[in-house]
């Protein structure tokens, strides 16, 4: 990868945003949204400077890879200057590394089928087309309009094989079912208490955890033996409404692995990496404290002992 080409990628996409954000009086992601439309489209909004730029990036002749670092270098700093609510900031790249790490593990095929509950800004997405080892069929649900504009505007310019599709993640449709489902979760209550009901983890005592209800629905849309890979709350299974979520997993599956990540990642309260399986387990959970996403004498441990122990 080279990252003097990344650098000056960022800074010619930047340079348009804020162009665009100005010409249409609008905020930093609506206008990344436009760049990436008039970059694609060669189009230039009625300002010179944007087509000179986007000519500029073209040259540069970015790698699905260096496309995929630039988009997160535009993602921070869009959190920097218009800070979203925490139920869509992005997922770290780091995590999403560890999220691949898992996949390439448990599942050795080179076709897969991914589905990703609330794809959010797509990075979670982008960090697992672009470095998984295997041609992917991915499907990622998303309800917000902007994060969909933006996620799929993303994988258009780097070329990514993805669908997006405006869904409520809890609501059912009839899908082929996938080898793999992921979600960094929106932690919260659903609001439905009528939808909620028709779950085996809903609680008759006011609002249902939404990432519960996702974790349940995760099942329903995967293969028998397959797995699930979940960022959420480090207290999921200790929480109030912890024993709901233990009792249905103990009935449909099982908690194959936990991983504790660094409390200094989270602005707000811990969380961890849980790795679900849809149907009975091969051995006792993998527990596994993780102090540091960068050390990596400290991920190479991590990496060796879910080898040795994580099995479908």
């Amino acid at each position: 990868m080279d990252m003097e080409k990344v650098a000056q990628g960022f800074e010619l996409v930047v340079a348009n945003i804020m162009l665009l954000s100005e010409k249409l009086d609008t905020d930093f992601y609506d206008a990344f949204v436009e760049q990436n439309a008039a970059l694609l489209d060669d189009t230039d909004q009625g300002i010179v400077e944007l087509s000179v730029n986007n000519d500029k990036l073209r040259q540069l002749n970015l790698s699905n890879k260096e496309w995929q670092k630039l988009f997160q270098f535009v993602l921070l700093k869009g959190s920097q200057v218009a800070p979203l609510q925490p139920n869509h900031a992005m997922t770290p790249d780091a995590i999403g590394l560890i999220f691949n790490f898992i996949i390439e593990h448990l599942n050795k095929n080179s076709e897969l089928r991914l589905i990703e509950f609330g794809s959010g800004m797509g990075n979670l997405a982008e960090t697992l087309l672009v470095n998984l080892n295997k041609k992917v069929d991915y499907v990622g649900f998303e309800v917000d309009d902007l994060l969909l504009d933006l996620s799929a505007s993303m994988a258009e310019i780097m070329g990514s094989q993805a669908e997006f599709m405006q869904i409520d993640a809890v609501q059912k449709r009839l899908m082929e079912p996938a080898d793999v489902v992921v979600s960094d979760l929106p932690i919260g209550f659903y609001p439905d208490d009528e939808v909620a009901k028709n779950f085996e983890v809903a609680t008759t005592d006011g609002h249902t955890f939404a990432h519960h209800l996702l974790i349940e629905q995760s099942f329903n849309y995967l293969k028998e033996g397959s797995f699930a890979i979940f960022l959420a709350p480090e207290d999921l299974l200790t929480s109030p409404q912890g024993p709901l979520l233990k009792e249905w997993i103990s009935k449909h599956g099982s908690v194959m692995a936990v991983i504790t990540l660094p409390k200094s990642l989270f602005n707000a309260d811990a969380k961890a990496i849980y790795v679900l399986k849809k149907g009975p387990a091969a051995h006792a959970t993998f527990a596994h404290p993780l102090s540091s996403l960068t050390d990596r004498e400290i991920l190479e441990v991590f990496m060796e002992e879910f080898t040795k122990i994580v099995k479908l």
